[in-house]
């Protein structure tokens, strides 16, 4: 099955699912052609399918559950309970049991193609080895590492904080979406997740992420105290490993990946049936490649993001003792070998996708 075909069974399968949105999907088609990058964010379907045949030796790894579609801009701040900003993995939609190898290799295989297309200046074999360390260390820490964006953790705090993210450019591009009545359901949840304000709540449809174009996605904004508050509704769906054959869906991982891992939580973030409500906000976004590039301290970012993936698995019970004996068996190098393999198979995708999606 190539590339073209593939998405087509997958997206048909979906649709017995959850109703699509045919104007996202499109996007997500271009998406596709645009870059590797983009092309790598939107099939993750693809990765199930060809991880554990690729990455035979990684994908024996001791399972847990996990993130699944982790990459460079899977990374976002919130507000914790304590208007504390932290930062780490923001989105969980592909969360299930799976080896805790496919999270590393995912994150330096979108690693190594953002260097290929020059939108991130580091060295690959250099830039996995952070990864790893940053990884490894805290699987073998005492303690968790967090990251809270407030005493310390300045080259995040400055991602965070930047010009890039500009309150008014955030919610004009919040405000520009198209407005739409929401599904009953997603209306209800909405509204509950609303802090009371003035009357007029404003519906949209919202055209966000890349993997998730196409299944529907709403928000709600409404004023308060003469300033925008905004919830977003997205459409949860089956996981791609249920229609590849290499797992079955478990929707109760989502909630309890996020449940478990070891840091400060977002108390605005809610896993309802059929939806994820969240809060929207200035400064409560993901990291884009972009932001990584202007960061002078590119290789203390994947660091950390070595660490914020080990902050995830740790939430598991034994899981550190597992991984630690694991990753005592690996050949140096092992993670960028995998990563070449994995980047390799997207470009060829992505070249085939480009003639003929």
């Amino acid at each position: 099955m190539d590339i073209v075909e593939a998405t087509a069974s997958y997206e048909a399968w979906l649709a017995q699912h959850v109703e699509l949105y045919a104007p996202d999907l499109k996007i997500k088609h271009g998406t596709m052609r645009d870059s590797a990058f983009g092309f790598l964010r939107a099939t993750y379907y693809r990765w199930v399918q060809q991880f554990p045949a690729l990455c035979a030796e990684a994908a024996q790894a001791p399972r847990m559950p996990g993130i699944g579609d982790l990459h460079l801009e899977n990374f976002g701040t919130w507000r914790d309970g304590e208007a504390r900003l932290v930062w780490g993995v923001n989105d969980f939609d592909e969360a299930a049991t799976l080896p805790y190898s496919n999270d590393l290799v995912r994150l330096a295989t979108s690693t190594l193609i953002a260097i290929g297309e020059g939108s991130l200046k580091t060295g690959a074999k250099a830039a996995c080895r952070e990864i790893l360390a940053g990884y490894s260390e805290t699987i073998a820490a005492r303690e968790a590492k967090p990251f809270v964006l407030e005493e310390a953790n300045r080259v995040l705090r400055d991602l965070a904080m930047s010009d890039r993210k500009n309150p008014k450019k955030f919610w004009k591009k919040i405000l520009d979406g198209k407005e739409a009545e929401p599904p009953a359901d997603a209306k209800a949840l909405l509204l509950r997740h609303l802090p009371n304000g003035a009357p007029d709540v404003w519906f949209a449809r919202r055209t966000a992420g890349a993997g998730s174009l196409g299944l529907p996605r709403f928000v709600a904004v409404r004023q308060l105290d003469r300033s925008n508050v905004a919830r977003e509704a997205k459409r949860r769906a089956p996981s791609a490993r249920s229609w590849a054959g290499t797992g079955k869906d478990d929707p109760a991982v989502h909630a309890a990946v996020i449940a478990h891992a070891i840091r400060p939580h977002d108390p605005f973030l809610a896993v309802e049936p059929g939806w994820v409500v969240r809060r929207l906000a200035p400064h409560c976004e993901r990291i884009e490649i972009a932001d990584i590039a202007d960061a002078g301290g590119r290789r203390e970012v994947l660091h950390a993001m070595g660490v914020e993936t080990a902050n995830i698995h740790r939430g598991t019970r034994g899981a550190t003792a597992q991984i630690r004996a694991h990753l005592a068996k690996q050949k140096d190098g092992w993670l960028h070998d995998a990563a070449e393999r994995m980047a390799e198979a997207v470009r060829k995708d992505w070249k085939m996708w480009k003639k003929r999606g």
